[in-house]
């Protein structure tokens, strides 16, 4: 219970799941009228486990409550409701392999994929109504980073002269800590919640062939020029509706990225995400 009077569900503050379908819209629970609030529109979602974190506790709740295959949809934002007592977290997450939501526990009327512009028109729980104005107004962002993994590894001096396919993977293995565990949107000039951008690692050289074994970036070799590759990718995921950032501090290739719509970070700036 609350310091003033209202209760919340959930010792562990609780969580819920967004999942958004390209062709079919966001996944909406039709509540039980048993329940708080009943007979209203939200998300699946419920009380998080104790140590559960709030990707867990979302991705959990969805199973148990819509069937949804954790390996069906990809996290892109974490936005959290924050009382200081108790928490809300809300995972938006992209559909990467369609699937039918199906009821599995007493806690559900119905699932139904709903079209974005028509989820207002449903009654919606109350709290959900209030963050879904500010969701909404971020589901067009997709964020991207592509790093100039050659430049990058330039700027620490580890002995990456010695063993530059080693040293790769080192690298590429801290981006993929980073891309599990997201990055504040401030950090992106994004709204102040936790993203979990699509990482695109360019190697050359004597690197290419390094991380091979990545599953959260993905990994590209350059055939030829790492920089034309890197505009190369830059361009593609523009074209796909991304928002992109390219991190490197060779001068002339941000200029070439930035002509085409990207932003640029210098490679100090990864550095410092990565710890």
């Amino acid at each position: 219970m609350a310091p003033t009077g209202e209760r919340y569900w959930g010792r562990f503050g609780a969580a819920g799941l967004l999942a958004v379908d390209a062709e079919r819209g966001v996944l909406l629970q039709h509540r039980v009228s048993w329940s708080h609030f009943g007979d209203t529109w939200a998300l699946p979602g419920g009380a998080r486990h104790e140590g559960e974190s709030a990707t867990e506790g979302a991705l959990r709740e969805a199973a148990e409550e819509a069937g949804v295959p954790g390996a069906a949809v990809r996290p892109r934002l974490m936005s959290v409701l924050d009382l200081g007592y108790w928490s809300y977290a809300t995972l938006v997450a992209d559909v990467v392999r369609p699937f039918d939501p199906t009821i599995s526990d007493p806690e559900s009327h119905e699932l139904a994929w709903v079209p974005v512009e028509a989820v207002d028109e449903r009654a919606l729980h109350p709290s959900f109504a209030i963050s879904w104005r500010r969701l909404r107004r971020m589901l067009g962002i997709r964020p991207a980073v592509v790093v100039d993994v050659a430049n990058v590894m330039g700027a620490v001096p580890d002995g990456w002269w010695r063993d530059r396919a080693a040293a790769a993977d080192r690298l590429i293995a801290r981006i993929e800590t980073l891309a599990a565990a997201g990055v504040r949107g401030t950090a992106l000039d994004l709204a102040e919640d936790t993203w979990f951008a699509e990482w695109t690692a360019v190697v050359e050289g004597q690197a290419r062939g390094a991380g091979a074994g990545a599953a959260a970036v993905e990994v590209v070799g350059a055939a030829a020029s790492g920089d034309d590759t890197i505009v190369v990718e830059t361009s593609r995921l523009i074209a796909a509706g991304r928002t992109v950032t390219v991190v490197t501090s060779d001068r002339a290739l941000a200029r070439r990225v930035t002509d085409r719509g990207a932003a640029v970070r210098g490679a100090r700036w990864l550095l410092d995400l990565l710890g």
